[in-house]
């Protein structure tokens, strides 16, 4: 399988992790002119089941180093895949919520606000689960994320005063957060991150991981999007007759988002082994900026705000950068 050596080459990884977490939301964003996020959110789903498969199968089984992908799966224990079985139903609850909070407030709010804080409460899960990296360059840089975060609720609330859907939207936003702290350490916790080219005996190599990762998404999808189907945040409820009667662009579209998304996430685990968890999970993280840049200067949702507004947003974005650097020099 395909292992990563050297702590540059997580780094940039890590980036790419960073592009595909923070990027997957334009394909909800162009869903939503003709699709109702719930259904969207089926495709999304069905998308990163079927690129962890194709990982697996391809980059999980070349080369001689590890173990290969249908070998590995076979051979995990029962704590480790429910680890990381279990890691799937916690994100997957908390990006459907991710997912409403950005059809309610959009992704320049949505973003920095809920993965933001799964940032930050991420890294300390994850940092003192599996130690890695200088601890106090790590939080400094945590910290200026926790202030960029707290300039974007600014200048959210300040352009949207008076607005009950675009509040709901933000508390919506870190309840997803919240939850999303703790999906990649049950993760990461059935990986031998030690030793991928021989991993202990039970544990998971992270093609491996992901793939059950994806399998817990997909089951708990039933409950949990079901649920939302018929008690919706905004809207009226949509049943499955109506997924079905998608054309194939616009499932395309699900599916896409859900492919950007997975590649990301199994990069950041293959990353992993070589930076640590927590700065693999942190740099990843940063996507909450790549959200915010397309909705900043793509989608327009912050269009005709006041000066004073716009100051905040530079400088979250400023604060953002630099507590991303600061996360890197802590690895390094």
């Amino acid at each position: 399988m395909f292992i990563v050596n050297s702590y540059m080459l997580a780094v940039g990884l890590c980036f790419i992790t960073m592009l595909c977490w923070g990027s997957w939301g334009n394909t909800q964003k162009l869903a939503a002119k003709t699709w109702r996020y719930e259904l969207f959110y089926w495709d999304y789903v069905l998308g990163i089941v079927l690129f962890s498969l194709i990982m697996g199968l391809t980059l999980g089984s070349f080369g001689s180093q590890g173990r290969s992908f249908i070998p590995d799966l076979m051979q995990v224990s029962a704590s480790n895949f429910g680890s990381a079985f279990l890691g799937g139903i916690i994100f997957n609850a908390s990006n459907i919520l991710l997912s409403a909070a950005i059809s309610l407030a959009g992704m320049a709010v949505a973003f920095p606000v809920g993965v933001g804080l799964a940032l930050v409460l991420g890294v300390f899960i994850n940092y003192f689960s599996t130690p890695a990296g200088d601890p106090v360059t790590l939080f400094a840089g945590v910290g200026l994320i926790v202030i960029a975060l707290i300039f974007n609720g600014m200048a959210y609330s300040r352009m949207s005063k008076g607005k009950a859907k675009s509040n709901r939207g933000i508390w919506i936003a870190l309840a997803a957060g919240f939850l999303m702290s703790f999906f990649y350490r049950f993760v990461a916790a059935a990986v031998d991150l030690e030793n991928f080219q021989s991993p202990t005996a039970g544990m998971a190599t992270p093609y491996t991981a992901v793939f059950i990762f994806a399998t817990g998404m997909l089951f708990s999808n039933f409950f949990f999007n079901t649920l939302l189907m018929k008690k919706p945040f905004v809207g009226v409820p949509v049943t499955y007759k109506a997924y079905f009667n998608g054309n194939l662009k616009t499932h395309s579209v699900g599916i896409l988002g859900g492919i950007i998304w997975c590649l990301g996430t199994s990069l950041s685990y293959i990353a992993s082994g070589e930076a640590g968890a927590a700065i693999s999970y942190a740099l990843g993280q940063g996507a909450t900026m790549i959200a915010a840049f397309w909705g900043v200067f793509i989608w327009k949702e912050f269009k005709g705000s006041s000066k004073s507004v716009n100051m905040l947003l530079w400088l979250m974005f400023l604060l953002f950068t630099t507590g991303l650097a600061l996360i890197i020099v802590a690895g390094s």
